[in-house]
C-alpha cells in the first residue's frame, strides 16, 4: 500500500505586487499554519519517505517548514516547475513515476489541482483543499506506476480551522 499526503501551500503574501506570482513568500499565518500541521502530522505519526513540491517559493516554504516537524532535511526535498499551477492529469503523471522504494509521500503544491486530483483519485467531493490543507490518501497498490483515478480512499482530511 502507498501513502500520499496531498498539501496545499500555506497562506502567501501579496505585500510585495512587483513579486511574481511563483515567488511570492508566505505571510505570517502561513508561516505560523504550516508548522502547526506538521505538529499534527507528527501526532499522526507520519514519518515520510519523500516530500516533492511545486518549485513556487510558498510552496516549497511549507514542504521546508511541515518537513522540519517531521525530521525530514530540506535538502531532500524534491522540486517540479510542472507541479506550479499544474493540473490533476500533471500531478498523476508525477505520482506515477515516484520511486517504489517511498511509501509514504508528501506532495505539496496549489489549488484547483490538487483539489481536482484528490477528488478523481479517491471518488470524494471535497469542495476546495484550503491553505495548508492536507488530505491523506491510501492507494492499494505496490507501485506508484499503478495508481489511477477512483483507485484512492481518504484517510483523514485536515487544515488549520479544523475544530477537532
Amino acid at each position: 500500500m502507498k501513502t500520499l499526503y496531498v498539501i496545499r501551500h500555506a497562506k502567501s503574501s501579496w505585500e510585495d505586487i512587483s513579486l511574481a506570482d511563483i515567488n511570492r513568500p508566505l505571510n505570517e499565518r502561513g508561516e505560523h499554519d504550516a508548522p502547526y500541521m506538521g505538529k499534527r502530522l507528527k501526532e499522526r505519526r507520519v514519518v515520510p519517505d519523500l516530500l516533492i513540491s511545486s518549485s513556487a517559493k510558498r510552496a516549497l516554504a511549507t514542504g521546508e517548514k511541515i518537513g522540519a516537524i517531521l525530521n525530514y532535511s530540506k535538502e531532500k526535498i524534491k522540486t517540479y516547475r510542472d507541479l506550479y499551477h499544474a493540473e490533476d492529469e500533471n500531478i498523476l503523471r508525477i505520482i506515477k513515476n515516484i520511486n517504489d522504494k517511498h511509501d509514504t509521500v508528501l506532495i505539496f503544491g496549489h489549488n484547483p489541482g490538487l483539489t481536482d486530483f484528490v477528488n478523481r483519485l479517491t471518488d470524494t467531493n471535497i469542495d476546495n483543499i484550503p491553505t495548508c490543507g492536507i488530505v491523506a490518501c491510501n492507494i492499494k497498490v505496490n507501485s506508484w506506476e499503478d495508481i489511477g483515478w477512483g483507485k484512492g480512499k481518504v484517510d483523514f482530511f485536515d487544515y488549520p480551522k479544523k475544530k477537532d
